[in-house]
């Protein structure tokens, strides 16, 4: 619903709804052109999913590149786009994203506590495609120490606690080894106890370490950011009406302990709740499998951005790939009753001595592809033989050393994931089927091949291992194939996945200058949208490491711009 109104409760130049990376992005944007702006933030944290996600940006041409020796060109970056996308992919807005993206870097780096570092080897997640780039096209936000939020720090969203070590300390992949090495050389046992040590001093006076990295680490730059410059920001305020005067939107209605606010917006209001990943009408209406699908995206994300544009005449975008992010989740139940839930994306399906498998035992993709890929896989197989959960077994050796969803490496208690059906247990291949409900020749058979595989270091049947980004994520100790190894010592283990997503791709239809359009595609005067709001400009495609960060930055750089050059008209 909208409404047509002459006056407000409250009257700033722009109104953002929502915290993550993209309402950000808008808001110190425009901040910084000096323009009054709130942000409101309809839970109890600043973040968004930003706030829980692993923070990379994918930013082609970004000012970084020379620092770790790679190149890029626009044409290349073109090349491989046109190769993913096809026909759905709109020229105009990933050359609005490749001509602002590096100004965006530029910007943030220059006028707010945000700064990012590149990644010197980071495949895109087609690496045989032409145009790929094997590195620098990444970027990822330098750690933030939370200390520095004083107070505020505990405005900020906190990472699912499940990710943290010991309860509440933040590790990178880098942290994990040389926890895990500590006993292996003095260089891990200094870098450890300097963690340790670290950790132990917050949780004096904090809930949780400060040592902020990935997507917690951004979310806290730009929350310090926005408080140096004097941004407003209204917590527990959902915004449940977009106000018009006339054709133009001119504010938003937020409801708040009860009470209603109606606040104008001279410039516009910019949408960047989110996506719809916690409301369940609309995932019923636009993800296959909806019933047995698991999302990461916090469940806040729940389509407010959507439905308050769509009332105000606005389009969702009909045509993607996809419309999600996709990523296999495992779950398990908590004595206490929480549902705890795991994405499989980079710690364990890569490693040798994993294989993934149907209900009927047999393998249905590379293991070892990107998340997404993983899923469109599932999604496929499940078209002939059922695939909703996939089992992903492992061996006890393999368990130790990379650990499986949540079940960490290293020696440690199983019963709680035993007891729970997270964790599946078999003294043999064939007691392990049983457990599972699968033909115990098949898995058999399929086991009996990967090992065959692992030995001659090629995988005849999917090509695991056979790709710069299969490798980049493997364990490059291992030889003959860093993806490949043998499943033969017993108890064997499984743990069952399920088609999840870490945020949805589905979004309004908007122009390059995040503008969002009607049913006919005009620009609605004073609504712009980014993030996931905002329909994924790679169309439900997954191409690289940070494609949803990057964009959404982006365009909420652009939006602020935009909106700094708007003549402010609300009265």
């Amino acid at each position: 619903m909208t409404s047509d109104v002459s006056d407000f409760d409250e009257t700033h130049d722009v109104v953002v709804v929502g915290s993550g990376a993209g309402g950000m992005a808008a808001a110190l944007t425009a901040a910084h052109a000096g323009l009054d702006v709130v942000v409101v933030e309809k839970t109890e944290a600043i973040g968004g999913s930003t706030a829980v996600s692993g923070g990379a940006l994918w930013v082609p041409l970004n000012p970084h590149l020379g620092e770790v020796g790679a190149s890029d060109s626009r044409e290349a970056v073109i090349a491989y786009l046109q190769a993913i996308l096809g026909n759905r992919m709109r020229r105009d807005m990933i050359e609005a994203f490749l001509e602002a993206g590096p100004r965006m870097v530029a910007f943030m780096e220059e006028n707010t506590s945000v700064s990012f570092v590149p990644r010197k080897v980071s495949p895109d997640y087609q690496p045989g495609l032409p145009g790929a780039s094997l590195g620098g096209r990444t970027l990822d936000p330098l750690p933030f120490d939370g200390r520095e939020l004083g107070e505020d720090f505990a405005l900020l969203r906190p990472p699912f606690r499940e990710f943290l070590a010991f309860g509440g300390m933040m590790v990178n992949r880098k942290d994990i080894d040389t926890l895990l090495g500590v006993g292996k050389s003095f260089a891990n046992f200094r870098e450890g106890s300097k963690l340790l040590w670290r950790y132990a001093l917050d949780r004096l006076r904090h809930p949780r370490g400060t040592r902020l990295l990935m997507g917690n680490a951004l979310a806290g730059r730009l929350l310090k950011s926005a408080l140096d410059k004097g941004i407003a920001l209204r917590l527990r305020s959902a915004a449940v009406e977009l106000l018009r005067q006339g054709e133009r939107v001119a504010g938003v209605t937020v409801e708040s302990g009860g009470r209603r606010l109606r606040l104008g917006a001279r410039r516009g209001v910019v949408l960047a709740t989110g996506g719809f990943p916690g409301s369940a009408e609309m995932r019923s209406a636009m993800l296959p499998h909806a019933d047995r699908h698991l999302s990461m995206a916090p469940p806040g994300n729940s389509g407010d951005g959507l439905r308050l544009a769509l009332a105000a005449g606005a389009a969702i975008e009909a045509d993607n790939i996809g419309n999600a992010f996709w990523a296999p989740v495992s779950v398990m139940r908590a004595q206490d009753g929480r549902e705890i839930r795991f994405p499989h994306l980079i710690l364990d399906r890569q490693k040798p001595g994993l294989v993934a498998v149907n209900q009927a035992g047999r393998r249905f993709v590379n293991e070892a592809n990107s998340y997404h890929d993983f899923v469109e896989a599932m999604h496929r197989s499940h078209e002939s033989v059922p695939t909703i959960p996939a089992y992903l077994i492992c061996d006890s050796r393999f368990l130790r050393t990379y650990g499986l969803g949540l079940v960490r490496p290293g020696p440690r208690p199983l019963r709680a994931f035993l007891a729970s059906g997270y964790l599946v247990k078999g003294k043999s291949i064939a007691e392990l089927a049983g457990k599972l409900g699968i033909e115990a020749a098949a898995l058999a058979d399929t086991v009996a091949r990967m090992n065959a595989y692992a030995q001659s270091g090629e995988d005849p049947e999917f090509g695991r291992g056979g790709n710069a980004y299969n490798r980049y994520l493997g364990d490059e100790q291992h030889k003959p194939n860093p993806c490949l190894g043998p499943i033969d010592k017993p108890p064997f283990y499984a743990v069952r996945v399920f088609p999840g997503d870490i945020g949805t791709a589905a979004g309004l239809k908007t122009d390059p200058q995040a503008r969002v359009l009607d049913a006919h595609g005009a620009p609605i005067e004073g609504l712009f949208a980014c993030g996931n709001d905002m329909n994924s400009i790679m169309a439900g495609a997954y191409p690289g490491a940070g494609i949803t960060l990057g964009p959404a930055l982006t365009f909420g750089y652009i939006a602020g711009q935009q909106l700094a050059l708007t003549e402010g008209t609300c009265r």
